[in-house]
């Protein structure tokens, strides 16, 4: 979901806490634990599990940074937040990166003074219905009541759809994911929008998700990925670059499995000086010569993170699609390790 109201105060929030947060590598060095934003509770991207233990596509993010920065992926305190905290959460200085289901946007660039890093997960906003309201498309959703969060970028795209498709529907408002899976099960609503990734997330936590369908329309452009506060380019840099390592390393076959071995044989140059090897990039962000060499341990690199958490062998069952490798089709492309 994508929260795009109240820009002002939380850019004076922002402005604010720059003042005194220019160094969050050193703060989060003397903290020794990485504060990291994440979803209050989303099947397979972030979720505690009964002992308290978050596991999750976008919880491996909060891993691989604390693994490149402080040494261990376990030094995380996870903060959950909802769509209307998460970016003062960032903001603020409450947390130290964001990786949660956040939309990169302009305004969310430039007057919320976030930057957003990458893109981990190419999304776009879809529909949910329950399959025995016998509807195959959104078109069909004329006079629908549909549960929609409020002052989203997911609400305005709902109004823009409709409109230029000549329809007309009847909002259920809600403040969380969880309360539009309530309502929505309740029957209060025919259909459910949010990210289809989100979607299928909230599916696969149903006790019957066969009886319920995700239409194939997609009305919206949704890059998700990871945000930091403006002002800290160094930190930005550490953040953007574990997220590239994670890609990389798939593009070059290193897997959490065959790390070690490549890290001592590997002949390609740019796996040499991604694992640490040659040249010590780590020293140009403030970081030692195999940080990118845990980050990829902490959870494997971005397809073994994707496989394990989302892909198509688990309950959330999405296909790569789009967040394949640029070889292979998709978006994922990784800038040089030189």
């Amino acid at each position: 979901m994508r929260k795009t109201v109240f820009l002002g105060t939380v850019a004076a929030a922002s402005m604010v806490a720059g003042i005194g947060m220019a160094d969050t590598l050193a703060d989060v060095k003397a903290r020794g634990e990485l504060n990291c934003g994440v979803n209050t509770g989303l099947a397979g991207f972030a979720a505690p599990d009964a002992n308290g233990n978050w596991t999750g596509f976008d919880v491996a993010i909060c891993k691989a940074v604390a693994a490149a920065v402080l040494g261990d992926p376990s030094k995380v305190k996870y903060v959950p937040t909802t769509g209307q905290t998460r970016f003062t959460a960032l903001s603020s200085g409450e947390v130290d990166v964001l990786a949660r289901n956040s939309t990169w946007t302009f305004s969310r660039d430039t007057d919320l003074r976030l930057d957003f890093v990458g893109v981990n997960y190419y999304d776009g906003q879809g529909f949910m219905v329950r399959k025995d309201l016998g509807v195959t498309s959104a078109k069909e959703l004329e006079g629908a009541t549909i549960c929609i969060q409020t002052g989203t970028t997911t609400e305005l795209n709902l109004a823009d759809y409709f409109r230029a498709n000549n329809m007309n529907y009847q909002p259920v408002n809600i403040d969380s994911n969880a309360e539009g899976e309530q309502q929505y099960m309740a029957g209060a609503c025919d259909a459910y929008t949010t990210d289809a990734s989100g979607l299928a997330a909230t599916r696969a936590a149903f006790a019957d998700p066969e009886n319920h369908i995700i239409l194939p329309e997609i009305i919206s452009k949704e890059p998700l990925g990871p945000a930091v506060r403006h002002g800290d380019s160094n930190w930005g840099d550490i953040v953007r670059w574990t997220l590239y390592a994670l890609i990389a390393a798939e593009e070059y076959g290193i897997t959490s499995k065959n790390i070690e071995e490549l890290a001592k044989s590997s002949q390609n140059p740019e796996v040499q000086r991604l694992l640490g090897t040659t040249d010590n990039l780590g020293a140009m962000i403030g970081l030692d010569a195999e940080w990118a060499k845990r980050a990829i341990l902490a959870s494997g690199n971005y397809g073994e993170i994707f496989a394990a958490n989302i892909g198509e062998q688990t309950p959330i069952g999405l296909a790569r699609g789009l967040n394949a490798q640029w070889t292979q089709g998709g978006l994922m492309y990784a800038m040089p390790f030189r």
